[in-house]
């Protein structure tokens, strides 16, 4: 009896290790932006896209000129980063979504103020 309890343990780990699989196999990668990148006018580029928990958006931007701080909604909303603030700068900055609303601002002085801000929804 022990045996075929085994045998079902087994079996039903590798049956979650292959939709846990699955799963990632089908995340996508999206440039902000697409071959602009992340710059002033890309705030809207996320629009009419379907995210899925587990994609990456790829901010990709001149070092130096923006770079990408992940707010909340009232961050969003004043163009303000609170502290403790998760802050990229590398130009080629990978942030994989999680479920519901993720929200993105430039924390370069007066580029948020510009538009430089984006929210992107991921089921």
């Amino acid at each position: 009896m022990a045996h075929g309890r085994d045998t079902t343990v087994v079996l039903a780990l590798v049956l979650l290790c292959g939709l846990l699989h699955g799963e990632l196999a089908e995340s996508t990668v999206y440039t902000v932006g697409d071959s602009g990148g992340w710059t002033f006018g890309s705030g809207s580029w996320s629009q009419g896209k379907s995210f899925r928990a587990g994609d990456v958006l790829l901010f990709k931007y001149a070092p130096g000129a923006h770079n990408v701080v992940a707010v909340d909604a009232a961050g969003y909303n004043s163009c303000s980063a609170p502290g403790g603030a998760v802050r990229y700068s590398s130009g080629n900055d990978r942030v994989t979504l999680s479920r519901g609303t993720s929200f993105f601002i430039c924390g370069v002085p007066g580029h948020c103020a510009a538009g430089m801000k984006m929210a992107v929804t991921a089921a």
